[in-house]
């Protein structure tokens, strides 16, 4: 089946606005965003940099809102240029914000103060204070104390915007203590927090007593994934770990004695104790060996994702059956390519169960499906592919001759991630719009040039191209954010030097006028039928 005919935007706008859709406020939203998205694709619409600037912190995205100065001050990037919404207070580097994660408010909840229905920035900053601050003001809103027994470094979502986990850094020892071959029994600690209102589940230490010879642990919907230098990867659960061996249901702002010293929870200097300590090996429910503890679960029914523990296999991706470990028919997934950089894969983010993969030259999307006659077994096939716009060279494969008459041997071929050629560097969905983000590079002379191409997310069809004015340059860090009618470019260059470039969505306009008198000329038409 191929692609339906192209919505009209007046059209939908005057149903709209004679209320032809259901009062359901998900059928408004969707429709609302199929017309952003049909304005976004048409030819007539044009993405201009509106703004640039440039710092020697990073800075960092999130949802319209983006961070500069580790996450101090804080730009609005909806309005027609950036404006700055709040700029915090300075502070030591013993006090600064050392990772972030956006919090909104959720939807049917019955919430205990006004300000709970604001999107917060949940912050944890480089004295081990977990900070929730207002995305709007910057104020702070609320705060916990962790710890003085480690040093907690990373904040992630265990359940989004539900569960947190925040992370110790790894605990190496003293310099003496290495030195002297003691070695630290506790690798590092997890500590987990239900959000808003904040509520303490708990903080669980990784022994090595307990897991061996652990190299790293994180906590993920619910499961505890346990690595290992040997490329073994372990899953558990973790309420199942919590019901077992927590010591102590602790609750924040209330008093507790533990150890011999008595304080409030989550308040200085008395902090949050370690009130998870596994004394025993928990239930395993999976494990697996993977090239560099790579390891995937999606799909439907669940399977996963891994590379052979074998360095010679790197680049090879096996995708198995979670319920059994078969691996799926077709299930092996190279993709033939000579490149400096290898390629990735990665199951879709828009739930539909596919995978994709991205090489310097194409992007695969894959489906998984039953086998025919076969429902116990499933298959890989491909979707779509998305190839890069490469010319051949009419010239490559004719032989060079010298002056002698001497036929010269060619002895290599391109990359396929040459610069000179066209090059997947970055894939993304948008999810609300439902289009595949791909940023492909080409080196032209000395530098390079970029373009964001909008592809189809259900047919792979190319919808638009964007061309990014900014040089590109292939050894620098690059991230490439779309969101809805806004597009954001970071860029890390080397000494610590950050550049950010937004884009807004612009209409031609001459186009404009003549689209906006075609849509008042059917409004109005639309009205005078109602009114009959």
């Amino acid at each position: 089946m191929g692609p339906t005919r192209k919505p009209n935007v007046c059209r939908q706008l005057s149903r709209r606005a004679l209320g032809f859709f259901s009062r359901d406020a998900g059928v408004v939203q969707r429709t609302n965003l199929g017309i952003l998205r049909a304005l976004v694709c048409q030819e007539s619409t044009k993405f201009k940099n509106v703004w640039t600037t440039h710092s020697k912190s990073p800075i960092a995205y999130e949802r319209g809102r983006i961070y500069f100065d580790n996450y101090r001050c804080c730009v609005s990037s909806i309005a027609s240029e950036p404006r700055k919404l709040y700029e915090m207070p300075k502070c030591s580097k013993s006090e600064k914000i050392e990772d972030a994660l956006l919090w909104e408010c959720p939807v049917g909840e019955i919430l205990p103060n006004p300000s709970d229905y604001k999107s917060s920035l949940i912050a944890l900053t480089a004295h081990n204070w977990l900070f929730r601050i207002s995305a709007t003001t910057g104020k702070v809103l609320e705060k916990i104390y962790l710890a003085s027994y480690c040093k907690f470094r990373y904040l992630s979502w265990d359940t989004p915007q539900e569960v947190i986990a925040v992370k110790s850094a790894q605990n190496k020892g003293s310099v003496l203590a290495r030195q002297a071959g003691i070695q630290q029994p506790v690798l590092l600690y997890l500590a987990v927090f239900h959000v808003l209102p904040f509520s303490l589940i708990g903080i669980l230490e990784i022994n090595k007593k307990i897991f061996g010879n652990v190299t790293d642990a994180t906590l993920s919907h619910g499961i505890l994934i346990v690595m290992y230098s040997s490329g073994l990867v372990r899953l558990y659960s973790f309420q199942a770990i919590t019901e077992q061996f927590m010591q102590q249901k602790l609750d924040l702002g209330c008093a507790c004695r533990w150890g011999g010293t008595a304080g409030t929870v989550g308040e200085a200097p008395f902090g949050i104790p370690c009130n998870i300590k596994i004394t025993d090996t928990p239930p395993l429910l999976f494990e697996v060996s993977s090239l560099e503890n790579a390891f995937q679960i999606g799909g439907h029914p669940w399977h996963y994702i891994i590379t052979p523990n074998k360095k010679k296999q790197k680049g090879v991706f096996h995708i198995c059956a979670l319920k059994d470990n078969s691996l799926a028919k077709n299930g092996i997934q190279e993709m033939e390519c000579c490149s400096l950089e290898s390629d990735w894969i990665y199951f879709h983010p828009d739930a539909s169960g596919r995978i994709i993969h991205v090489g310097p030259n194409q992007v695969k999307v894959l489906k998984l499906n039953e086998v025919e006659n076969n429902s116990a077994q499933h298959q890989i096939s491909e979707d779509f592919v998305i190839l890069a716009n490469r010319e051949k060279n009419k010239n490559e494969n004719l032989p060079i001759v010298t002056a002698s008459g001497r036929v010269v041997k060619k002895n290599f071929n391109l990359l396929d991630d040459d610069p000179e050629q066209e090059t997947f560097k970055i894939v993304d969905y948008e999810d609300e719009l439902d289009l595949l983000s791909v940023v492909a590079v080409t080196q032209i002379d000395a530098e390079g040039k970029a373009h964001l191409d909008f592809h189809c997310n259900e047919y792979g069809t190319l919808l638009k191209s964007i061309p990014l004015v900014e040089s590109w340059d292939v050894t620098y860090s690059h991230e490439v954010y779309f969101d809805r009618d806004l597009v954001l470019h970071i860029e890390q260059k080397p000494s610590r030097v950050f550049s950010c470039y937004v884009y807004q969505m612009v209409c031609d306009p001459a186009d404009e006028e003549t689209t906006n008198r075609s849509c008042e000329k059917e409004t109005n038409l639309n009205i005078i039928l109602e009114l009959r």
